[in-house]
């Protein structure tokens, strides 16, 4: 299940024509149920996306027990970040939440594949 998982991030990072190049880090547990994702993205317009991901599988499911996904344009400024943690406790999808650089916003999880193609309309739109 891992590997796949694996697999899946490969190919979604594969196959965004707007990446430069990747330093991501994969670093499976010993009981081969967790892994954990470190790393970045860098993109032709030289903005960068932060990725810190730690995983395990529950009942044939992976389940992103933490994570961050922290997307910086070129001047190293926030443009966005969603990550988990547990603070605040307002939003409707706590512990889950999208930073800009001027509010908190309720969000849903989202994949790795939800936010390279946020990333993409980004660039895209410029």
């Amino acid at each position: 299940m891992i590997q796949r998982y694996v697999a899946d991030i490969e190919k979604v990072i594969g196959s965004h024509p707007t990446i430069l190049s990747s330093t991501l880090q994969k670093q499976i547990g010993p009981d081969g149920k967790t892994i954990y994702l470190k790393g970045g993205i860098s993109f032709i317009d030289l903005s960068i996306l932060e990725i810190s991901v730690f995983a395990t599988t529950s009942r044939n499911k992976i389940i992103m027990d933490k994570y961050r996904f922290q997307y910086m344009n070129k001047e190293n400024h926030l443009v966005f970040r969603y990550d988990n943690a547990p603070h605040h406790r307002e939003l409707s999808t706590h512990p889950h939440h999208k930073h800009l650089p001027d509010k908190v916003s309720p969000s849903p999880q989202p994949s790795l594949a939800d936010v390279m193609n946020e990333i993409s309309a980004v660039i895209l739109n410029k």
